[in-house]
């Protein structure tokens, strides 16, 4: 991708999974890159698998402190941040009749509020030097009903409609996009699967099969580049083609 070497970028979540791939992405495009994760095992393991990498910094998204103090090390390690990859989330599965206000409270504060902290944190800085790329992680579950993870599907539409808004008021300066995957197949996914729920899950993907990390790694990377210079406040699917038709799709 155009643009990309030298970037200074920050991935939240990045120590597995999408967040994993898209460091190893923005590295082989030639920029610096920061991960973030409040998990120490993941980064000790990412930073032996990306040894490349500027820091793998340890920070809770939903902690407001600990993002500024987090971005505050990026920024020292790599001399400033010029494209955010706001990645982290959880996901609880459970019915809508038994999810606990604590449940709700931790997926909302991971998955909304600290896409807010990090977002906000990185406009200030990048408002300050003129331009900045942030893009944020949705899902195909902020777009469509899916069963079992009504705090999970909220927290996403909620990505969306903070991406729009944050594309307009932040605009020229800042360039901000979303990405909605459908199924990814990371390692922790495969684990939970049997082969025939894994079949049953890709009988329904026109396309036939889950999505790779690196694939939505790609796309990240191309939304960051020159080559999406005029492209701003839109959210990007990438689903193997699940939602396209709506039932139809199935």
């Amino acid at each position: 991708m155009r643009g990309l070497k030298g970037k200074r970028v920050l991935v939240t979540g990045g120590a597995s999974g999408i967040g994993a791939a898209t460091a190893a992405r923005f590295l082989d495009e030639g920029a610096q890159v920061c991960v973030l994760d409040r998990d120490a095992p993941g980064r000790d393991r990412i930073a032996k698998e990306l040894p490349a990498l500027s820091s793998a910094i340890a920070g809770d998204v939903s902690n407001l402190v600990e993002v500024k103090s987090a971005f505050a090390q990026a920024i020292s390690k790599m001399g400033g941040v010029d494209v955010v990859i706001n990645n982290a989330g959880i996901s609880i599965r459970h019915n809508f009749l038994d999810i606990t206000p604590e449940e709700w409270n931790r997926v909302m504060s991971v998955n909304l509020t600290g896409v807010f902290y990090v977002a906000q944190t990185a406009a200030r800085h990048m408002f300050e030097r003129g331009s900045g790329v942030i893009l944020n992680t949705a899902s195909t579950n902020g777009m469509v009903g899916q069963p079992f993870y009504a705090d999970y599907n909220a927290t996403k539409a909620g990505v969306i409609e903070l991406t729009r808004t944050m594309a307009i008021e932040l605009a020229p300066k800042i360039r901000v996009n979303a990405v909605a995957p459908g199924y990814v197949l990371t390692p922790m996914q495969r684990a939970e699967y049997t082969d025939e729920m894994l079949e049953e899950v890709n009988r329904k993907i026109p396309l036939g099969r889950h999505a790779r990390p690196e694939e939505i790694a790609a796309l990240f990377a191309f939304l960051a580049s020159d080559d999406a210079a005029y492209v701003t406040g839109h959210v990007y699917t990438i689903d193997g083609g699940e939602i396209a038709g709506g039932m139809a799709s199935r």
